[in-house]
């Protein structure tokens, strides 16, 4: 299957980019420098002004490539600290970015190109309303109302005849805490439709409501996983707990070595309340090093690292 893919990959990247004029590649490659330099100085200005600006001209110059005729085709490699994301069917591709104003203010941006088969641009702009969403986790919004994310994996899933992608983000949410998400995006009457009724919590211990989205906000510097494993078909997270015995404090909580993760069946992502749930034999890999001993104290010695921030070009999978 694997190799499979692959080969689909190259056949689609040799055909697609074919269907570039050469001016038109020829323009796109001259013109990538820029918007690329732009992309860079939105992450590395010294002042919030300049990544401001930065961003801004990123923006408006990365535009105006894309409406050069068939300009999906082109992948904008050079262009590293702005996730590019395909699903299998092509049908479309979503970039992410963030903009870190100050250590408390960070907005991301994004859009979804799709592919048109006149090579006209059909964009949708990302907007970023996390700040004005009362309750993330069970809202389901447009692209003008997108709780911002740096997306890091795609995962495809089919519902009947309709198709799920199933998005992990990242997100620096402010001073104290980080955010990791699985998102939902769908397309209705052509338009893209970000969450969605497409979670199974049987116990109701993981989330006390239906939820349209997964939401894991944890310490700031602690460093919990959440990412999709291809031979186990799972989404897989680190469980979350409080250093302080403060649960509802999403600052405090940090992962604990023991996982819980989602699993697609019957058109739903079904929570599993513990996948590594056997002792390991002997020879065999370790199975997750617990910060809990049985009796439930805290052993800090075991908090040393954890999964760092995503890769800022998924094209460079992590």
């Amino acid at each position: 299957m694997r190799t499979f893919l692959l080969l689909a990959l190259i056949t689609f990247s040799i055909k697609s980019f074919s269907q570039l004029s050469p001016a038109d590649k020829k323009y796109l490659q001259s013109s990538e420098r820029k918007v690329s330099d732009y992309a860079l100085e939105i992450i590395r200005g010294y002042s919030p002004e300049q990544r401001v600006v930065a961003d801004s001209l990123f923006t408006r110059e990365f535009v105006k490539l894309l409406k050069t005729n068939y300009s999906y085709y082109y992948p904008f490699d050079s262009v590293i600290t702005v996730s590019i994301l395909y699903p299998p069917d092509s049908s479309f591709r979503i970039f992410t970015w963030q903009l870190v104003v100050n250590e408390n203010t960070v907005r991301q941006h994004g859009a979804i190109q799709m592919n048109t088969k006149d090579g006209s641009l059909k964009l949708f702009p990302l907007i970023d309303k996390s700040a004005t969403i009362q309750n993330l986790t069970d809202t389901i919004t447009s692209n003008k109302a997108w709780i911002g994310a740096l997306y890091y994996k795609l995962i495809p899933v089919k519902a009947g005849d309709k198709n799920i992608y199933t998005l992990l983000g990242y997100d620096e949410n402010n001073l104290r805490s980080n955010r990791k998400l699985i998102e939902i995006l769908t397309f209705e009457n052509n338009e893209p439709v970000f969450g969605g009724n497409y979670f199974v919590i049987a116990d109701g211990k993981l989330q006390p409501k239906p939820i349209a989205r997964y939401i894991m906000e944890f310490k700031r510097d602690a460093g919990p996983r959440l990412t999709y494993d291809n031979d186990l078909n799972l989404i897989i997270m680190e469980h979350l707990i409080s250093e302080s015995n403060e649960p509802d404090k999403k600052y405090t909580l940090v992962g604990d070595g023991d996982y819980e993760g989602f699993k697609w069946n019957n058109g739903r992502w079904n929570y599993i309340n513990k996948i590594f749930n056997e002792v390991t034999p002997q020879g065999k890999p370790p199975v997750p090093n617990l910060i809990l001993d049985d009796a439930g104290n805290f052993d800090e010695s075991k908090m040393k690292g954890g999964e760092p921030a995503p890769k800022k070009s998924p094209k460079k999978k992590n």
